[in-house]
């Protein structure tokens, strides 16, 4: 759901090695094929793909699509495509993200009275060893798959599903940081759960999940850590606290670096990128200040809690392991949609790969730093779904 195209690989595909390991639409050999031969390109967060437009009419389970827009994929190169186990990709985001203005499949499900409400949704088995391996449902919902209500929140901004978002708990505490409102994305083509690094720290320390370093962010605290419980004591508006200190400057909304372009700042030798890197530090530490201030915790205790998160900031690779012999302690996080709070448990948001001592676990989180006005943004993927 976080793409709008469809594509499956063509016949015409000679020079991908892909290609040869997947089923490949022939358009010889269908009557109802339409050309168009419009080149298309499409590039994912990982793998990409080329080809061209052509036309032709889509089965999906008993429904039967006319006259849809696709693209022949010629060109799948790298190793994404190569080893998965599907051939091609049906997007269900909006027209608005459509390589080309493709109409997608789902409108024209829609637009042709295919489907019985303006609805599809997803039922991912997390049971690996079952034969199914989950569900899309084409125009409603499946009533085995759930109990209660659905809860619905409208979409804010269209082309992918976004929508706004609240506060993230972790053991039932609020971390503060979407207080203020965040928005999210669902994304069934994501695996993990992504979000800002400053929430994601929080989380990594609460589970033990390894990180990286940040040298900066102790630099900060080590420095200026004093100086920003204090004016947070002040109260100070905690946007407003890091400006104050000198290390970034405050457009009204948001902290933003004290930067010019391949400038060095005389006075202190830091170049811009430095800069950058002490701002964005200092805006997470008095988010993780903030939020051990209203659980009362001693001044010296919210310090150490800050130097501590330095210390698990997610990995630029991505992924972050924790002790599978944990799970049990481990708190439930929970995200806050439509006023009302979905609780994950540590067997859902930890990925276990493997069985008995030879068991890895890998956290479900890992961090995206999306910048306003486009962010702060959680991509909620299969770990939420």
């Amino acid at each position: 759901s976080g793409s709008s195209n469809f594509w499956v690989p063509s016949a015409k595909c000679y020079f991908s090695v892909a290609c040869y390991f997947h089923a490949r639409y022939k358009s010889s050999q269908s009557k109802t094929y339409k050309k168009n031969g419009t080149d298309a390109a499409i590039q994912y967060g990982t793998g990409a793909i080329s080809g061209f437009f052509s036309k032709d009419d889509v089965k999906v389970g008993d429904l039967v699509v006319k006259n849809q827009e696709f693209i022949e994929a010629t060109s799948e190169p790298g190793v994404t495509f190569l080893v998965a186990k599907f051939d091609g990709i049906l997007g269900l985001g909006f027209q608005e993200i459509s390589v080309g203005n493709a109409v997608p499949v789902w409108y024209n499900m829609v637009e042709q009275g295919l489907v019985k409400e303006p609805v599809f949704s997803f039922w991912l088995n997390r049971k690996a060893g079952e034969e199914e391996g989950g569900e899309l449902v084409f125009g409603g919902v499946d009533p085995k798959h759930f109990k209660g209500k659905h809860t619905y929140v409208p979409v804010t901004r269209k082309g992918y599903w976004q929508f706004g978002m609240g506060d993230v708990l972790i053991g039932g505490k609020p971390t503060g940081y979407c207080s203020g409102g965040c928005s999210a994305i669902a994304d069934s083509g994501t695996s993990l759960l992504a979000g800002p690094s400053t929430v994601i720290a929080m989380i990594n320390r609460a589970i033990g999940a390894s990180g990286v370093v940040s040298q900066e962010c102790k630099a900060v605290v080590q420095q200026y850590g004093q100086n920003i419980l204090d004016l947070l004591m002040a109260q100070v508006h905690p946007k407003k606290v890091c400006s104050q200190i000198g290390l970034c400057t405050f457009d009204g909304t948001r902290g933003v670096s004290i930067r010019i372009e391949s400038m060095v700042d005389e006075n202190n030798g830091k170049s811009g990128i430095l800069r950058d890197a002490m701002c964005s530090a200092c805006e997470m530490a008095v988010v993780w200040m903030q939020n051990q201030l209203t659980q009362n915790q001693t001044q010296e205790r919210i310090l150490d809690y800050a130097n501590e998160l330095c210390d698990r900031m997610p990995s630029p690779m991505g992924e972050s392991s924790v002790d599978c012999g944990r799970l049990s302690s481990m708190p439930k996080v929970a995200f806050t949609i439509g006023g009302k709070t979905f609780d994950l448990s540590p067997e859902e948001y930890i990925l276990k790969v493997g069985e008995g001592a030879q068991a890895q676990c890998i956290s479900g989180f890992t961090g995206l730093d999306v910048p306003p006005p486009r962010g702060p943004l959680w991509i909620l993927g299969d770990v939420l779904m």
